[in-house]
């Protein structure tokens, strides 16, 4: 403990004027700080005398999101070898990827809502150390169950690590310059899983899978650290009544769904138990929108889906979505069963899509402040419906240079809507609700992942009697034919007005 001198009657000394001493005489009080405020309290300071105070905000941000997902390919590509040391099988441990992604699309607006009451950065230094305590945790897992487990909690307390992430990122920026942050959002977004194959892939190999976490919990420790230093202070909302049966609502109704989607294919789709989610699940969602209407202070207000630069861009990130996840599915197996590609080739070039989509990202926010959401959306759209037709093309004699090609415009398209769809949905609601429109617009995107991801691949396996790449073709027709409906309701957004200023951002002097 340090103890800081002053005269508490009179409002507390500059920062770089507080002095650190031993107790003497002729002090009347003397109030202890820890060393660790201390040091925090000295570099906010220097933080908020600092032009490019917004890009460090982004940068600390983007670390906990790189932490978050850098493990998932790696560890995709890794169950084979850990259904063999934990004993169990490899469908088993699929749910150690799935369990993850459904608990973090259910729980997702609720920690965006808890980022808006609570203050956005005691809720994302709240849960990336969630996630750092459980990948930590994942190390020692001794069995299937304990390694889903310890995913699936993970996941549930990293839940509001985007959200939260997203509305301080918001904050920091102005509308005008939101997409060109949000750009490098989606580079780190995409990149991630590509950094995660590159680095992790190796080393599993030589030392084990274990190591996916023993690589994983530094760096989530160290966007802990780095964020309590950095992050400035987020006010908390206005205190109001959570919305618990709102929540209750959302989470189980979304939920429903996707476990549907999810079982569907291995369960089939007329099982009553995957079609009890789905009427169920419509019927929870519809009494969430009952419900929502009528509280006083819902989870999601509804009167945001009159505005149109909310509706659409979230339409159109479920079908963006829906076409970029549903091919990225179907590729891998494509290059495999038809192609005639190993597991390690298919792996290297299925890379070409998210690296493409990692260098797209942040140019594609430098094109929306000259030519505006709805050129840029709607382009990358159009990329997406060209991938989707090349892919479709794509035979056991096919070149390889038109499966990149295919892959390139794919990861072109997704990183050109993505940025701007966020920021047009971002640029439409009240500063009080940004980390529970950023959180709606991540459960509509995972929404349309999950659905994307199913159907297409439903759609595949129902024609597999087809010759040749005929079921693939099918299959792919139908990703173009989602990615055309994304075009469309692109269309429909306006350009977003620019002469908002940013929200000021302050050191809490309590650093609550």
């Amino acid at each position: 403990m340090a103890e800081v001198r002053g005269d508490t009657s009179s409002p507390g000394p500059e920062l770089d004027e507080l002095e650190i001493g031993l107790e003497a005489p002729g002090v009347d009080e003397i109030a202890p700080v820890p060393w660790s405020l201390m040091l925090r309290r000295r570099v906010a300071g220097r933080l908020e005398r600092s032009p490019r105070q917004a890009w460090i905000v982004l940068a600390a941000t983007l670390l906990g999101m790189f932490a978050s997902g850098f493990s998932l390919t790696v560890l995709t590509v890794s169950l084979g070898d850990i259904a063999v040391t934990l004993g169990t099988t490899k469908s088993v441990l699929t749910w150690a990827i799935t369990g993850p992604s459904l608990a973090m699309a259910v729980l997702g607006p609720i920690g965006g809502k808890l980022a808006d009451r609570h203050g956005a950065r005691r809720v994302y230094l709240s849960s990336i150390s969630g996630v750092a305590v459980m990948s930590a945790a994942t190390i020692f897992a001794w069995s299937g169950g304990t390694l889903i487990g310890a995913r699936i909690a993970g996941a549930v307390l990293g839940a509001a690590v985007g959200p939260a992430a997203l509305a301080m990122i918001n904050r920091s920026f102005t509308p005008a310059k939101r997409a060109q942050a949000l750009g490098y959002w989606s580079l780190v977004g995409a990149g991630s899983p590509v950094i995660g194959v590159v680095i992790g892939g190796p080393l599993v190999e030589a030392f084990g899978w274990r190591w996916i976490f023993i690589l994983q919990t530094p760096i989530a420790f160290a966007a802990v650290i780095i964020g309590f230093l950095v992050l400035p202070h987020t006010a908390p909302g206005e205190r109001q009544r959570f919305d618990f049966a709102g929540s209750a609502l959302l989470a189980f109704g979304v939920g429903s769904l996707l476990l549907a989607l999810n079982r569907g294919p291995e369960a089939g789709w007329t099982n009553p138990l995957v079609q009890g989610g789905f009427v169920g699940g419509v019927l929870l969602l519809v009494c969430f929108v009952m419900v929502e209407t009528r509280v006083p202070h819902p989870l999601l207000p509804m009167g945001y889906f009159r505005r149109r630069n909310f509706t659409f861009p979230m339409a159109n990130q479920f079908f963006a979505n829906f076409a970029y996840m549903g091919g990225f599915i179907l590729t891998p197996l494509l290059m495999t069963s038809v192609l005639g590609y190993s597991t390690t080739k298919a792996g290297l070039v299925s890379i070409a899509r998210p690296t493409a989509f990692s260098i797209v990202g942040p140019l594609a926010g430098w094109f929306v402040l000259r030519f505006g959401e709805r050129v840029v959306g709607s382009f990358g759209s159009s990329m997406l419906i060209a991938s989707m037709l090349s892919l479709s093309l794509v035979t056991a004699s096919t070149s390889e240079s038109l499966l990149y090609v295919a892959l390139v415009l794919s990861g072109i398209g997704m990183g050109a809507c993505a940025p701007a769809m966020i920021a047009a949905l971002a640029n439409s609601v009240e500063r009080e609700d940004l980390g529970v429109a950023g959180a709606a617009s991540q459960t509509m995107a995972q929404i349309g992942v999950v659905t994307g991801m199913q159907l297409l691949l439903t759609i595949q396996s129902a024609n597999e009697s087809s010759p040749g790449a005929t079921s693939y073709a099918i299959a792919y027709r139908w990703g173009a034919v989602a990615a055309a409906v994304a075009f469309v309701v692109a269309l429909f957004v306006r350009r977003s007005r620019t002469t908002a200023s940013v929200e000021p951002l302050s050191v809490d002097p309590a650093m609550a």
